[in-house]
């Protein structure tokens, strides 16, 4: 393996730790509910869910779970609850659905990480990962992008790593 990504690697190690490091811009995503599939969104003016709870009361179990799970990477004060949701209900629910986080997958996000030196923006689209940063023209991967895919598991697809990597004569 090239030095280069053995140092990729284990930077990506220590920033899995640091969730605080990434702040979420855009997130769509798929959830498979207990009865139905629903589409979430986050972007810059906040969530929103398909589904009839966040109609009603504009905060659901859906949305709950992501804020517990992607809280440090948010920068966001969590949705407040709405008037007459059953709260004790969709609490329960949340709980239930983080724990069970095979029925979510991303679909999109943009975030900036703050790295060593610098801030890079890392994008995912449907399995396809980027990043702004020069190991990641060079590589096809970064510290980066393996620490967004260690830190957000089953919600992404796994990157190929050394894609891009050029042969070794």
């Amino acid at each position: 393996m090239e030095s280069g990504m053995i140092s990729q690697l284990q930077k990506a190690k220590r920033y899995a730790e640091e969730p605080e490091r990434v702040t979420l811009e855009t997130l769509s995503l798929h959830f498979q509910g207990d009865n139905n599939e629903y589409d979430l969104a986050l972007d810059r003016d906040g969530w929103v869910c398909s589904c009839p709870g966040f109609g009603m009361h504009g905060l659901c179990p859906h949305i709950m779970s992501l804020e517990r799970l992607l809280r440090p990477m948010l920068k966001r004060q969590p949705m407040p609850y709405g008037p007459h949701q059953n709260v004790v209900s969709d609490v329960d629910k949340a709980n239930r659905y983080y724990a069970e986080q095979d029925r979510m997958k991303i679909r999109q996000f943009r975030a900036k990480f703050l790295g060593s030196n610098s801030e890079h923006i890392v994008t995912y689209e449907e399995g396809r990962w980027d990043c702004d940063s020069f190991s990641f023209t060079r590589l096809g991967v970064s510290s980066h992008t393996i620490a967004m895919e260690r830190m957000l598991g089953e919600l992404v697809k796994p990157q190929n790593r050394g894609e891009a990597v050029e042969p070794e004569d």
